[in-house]
């Protein structure tokens, strides 16, 4: 029987509710952007713009008291006394800060990584150009205020840095190069329209001083640090469950999780060898892998290729009704910036938030350079096969991550809008590959010209899952050693064995694990929402609707997997 609904109850609701909320407010503006400034920027607060995080000793120490302080008050906070959807924000804040807490004092990158200096060093710039959100000469003050606090911070990293893995140093001495000429290069070239001249005589002596003082840590980090280097990246067993609990609120024991993954694994690879074989029965599916390869646009047609899978996916997802799209506003597609390129074949880039004065999103492909040869222009187009560019304009773009921002201004709430988890956002976009195809899309008429194109289209999604399937068992083996451990070497043959990968793509995806460990979240979160789907439908019956069903998953912001289905299902059932 329900109580009677009480003056004193409502007070009791309200006042837990306001104080959520306030406490909210204090996080976010005295630790979470305090210590992190260039998430301020990205996220459209621009009054972090002129700041820097602080690298030093004291101010880790800092941050690490400050997220103490605000874990009690959050926690102090009954969540019975919340209505659902905000006792499932404040789990999210209490869980950010354990993360947070959780990288500083035990996985202590900013002891063990040096390339975790130079390349968020970089980062806190190259959000200023990335986006012309304010006027040049603005943007150009903010550049110069942040670069006078580099070599303080480049400075900061010797003194912090103790016995890394030797792969880390190794990784930060190949990232330099780049980060230098990044330095040297496009950031003077950024501003051409910046009007003060004192501006951009301040600017020069700054860049300078990054660049000398980059050039310097590159020297010490070859030099001094690479011989003692050491470590060990692996994060442990016990440290690898906390993270993924604290990051994607999944608490499966390890060795099931691995069995999931292998099992996914198998799944997908018995289905490559089917459809390879109605391909050609003359071909192993290596040999049909490799034909796929060859089947790529030319490198002038590429762009043009991305924008047709645009509107051929626009007219599929509002035909067959797979997802409400907020808005007619397409991305605007363009070559990858320079100081990009190396690190990434296609992205989206889209404006935080809070963001409101540079609201395009891109979407960055990256051509090949014009001087290469034509044999390495063939080896790197074959990333942009027929099967490759679907699913890649799928993920990032129709119904994935694109999709995913327009309905962001709809999430309820600021620490849904800003606070998420990856097996959630990227969990999407790698459901949404799997997803489309099973709908329909890249059939005769959809997306393919012919049968034999149908399923060479299928096999590519196929590879791009197996790829995320070796993520996922690399990243428990490799750093947990549960279902036998893995050498970073062992690890390059798994992608390469397991995953139908190249070498070259299997060397970065095992160099990669070791500093993103739980890279598992692509598979997981692809998981996580089938099921919550087939649960949902279970529920639903002859009502479910699948538009109706992607819909409601995009309106919880991106939240874990956990907290979207107890608002989709009202229970704690398994995520999995």
């Amino acid at each position: 029987m329900m109580q009677p609904f009480t003056a004193k109850a409502q007070g009791r609701a309200d006042g837990a509710g306001q104080t959520f909320h306030f406490l909210t407010e204090q996080y976010f503006d005295q630790v979470y952007f305090k210590y992190a400034p260039t998430a301020g920027t990205s996220a459209g607060f621009h009054q972090y713009d002129e700041q820097l995080e602080d690298y030093s000793r004291a101010g880790i120490g800092k941050q690490v008291a400050d997220l103490q302080t605000y874990e009690k008050k959050f926690e102090a906070i009954d969540p019975t006394a919340l209505d659902a959807p905000v006792a499932a924000d404040r789990a999210m804040v209490i869980s950010n800060i354990k993360s947070t807490l959780l990288t500083l004092r035990t996985v202590r990158p900013w002891e063990k990584n040096p390339d975790w200096y130079s390349s968020n060093l970089t980062n806190s710039i190259y959000v200023l150009i990335s986006r012309r959100f304010a006027s040049p000469d603005v943007r150009l003050r903010s550049v110069v205020e942040r670069e006078k606090q580099i070599p303080a911070a480049l400075a900061d990293a010797r003194v912090n840095l103790k016995n890394p893995p030797q792969i880390y140093t190794q990784i930060a001495l190949e990232q330099l190069p780049d980060i230098i000429s990044f330095f040297q290069n496009d950031v003077p070239s950024a501003f051409p329209d910046a009007k003060d001249p004192d501006l951009k005589a301040e600017f020069s002596k700054s860049n300078a001083a990054v660049i000398a003082a980059l050039q310097s840590y590159q020297t010490w980090v070859k030099a001094d640090l690479l011989p003692r280097s050491n470590g060990d990246f692996r994060l442990g067993a016990a440290t690898f469950a906390e993270k993924l609990k604290d990051d994607e609120m999944v608490d499966i024991p390890l060795d099931r999780l691995l069995q999931i993954g292998y099992a996914d694994l198998h799944k997908n690879q018995a289905e490559f060898a089917r459809i390879a074989r109605e391909v050609d029965p003359t071909k192993t599916p290596r040999q049909v892998l490799a034909e796929l390869a060859a089947m790529h646009p030319a490198p002038d047609q590429l762009l043009q290729a991305f924008r047709n899978q645009f509107s051929s996916l626009i007219q599929f997802i509002r035909e067959k009704h797979i997802v409400t799209i907020p808005s007619d506003v397409r991305p605007t597609l363009e070559e990858t910036p320079p100081f990009m390129r190396a690190t990434t074949f296609a992205s989206m880039d889209t404006p935080g938030p809070y963001e409101t004065h540079s609201t395009t999103a891109y979407f960055n492909v990256t051509l090949p350079d014009k001087d290469w040869s034509p044999q390495r222009v063939s080896e790197y187009m074959a990333s942009f096969n027929i099967g490759t560019i679907v699913s890649t304009a799928v993920h990032e773009a129709y119904p994935g991550h694109y999709i995913q921002f327009l309905w962001l201004p709809r999430a309820p709430g600021k620490v849904r809008k800003l606070l998420g988890a990856n097996t959630d956002v990227e969990g999407w976009a790698h459901y949404c590959e799997q997803m489309m195809l099973d709908e329909g899309y890249g059939q005769p008429g959809f997306g393919a010209k012919d049968a034999r194109q149908a399923k060479l289209i299928r096999l590519g999604q196929l590879q791009d899952a197996l790829l995320r399937d070796a993520r996922f068992i690399v990243s428990i083996r490799m750093h947990t050693g549960v279902g036998g451990p893995l050498t970073v070497d062992q690890a390059v043959d798994v992608f390469v064995n397991e995953g139908y990968q190249s070498r070259a793509v299997g060397t970065v995806e095992a160099k990669r694990g070791t500093e993103d460990p739980t890279y598992l979240y692509y598979t997981l979160g692809k998981l996580e929402i089938m099921k919550l789907r087939a649960d949902v439908e279970k529920k639903q019956g002859a009502a479910f609707s699948l538009e109706k069903f992607h819909d409601a998953f995009l309106a919880q912001g991106f939240p874990p997997v956990k907290i979207v289905r107890q608002a989709m299902l009202g229970n704690d059932s398994p995520v999995l």
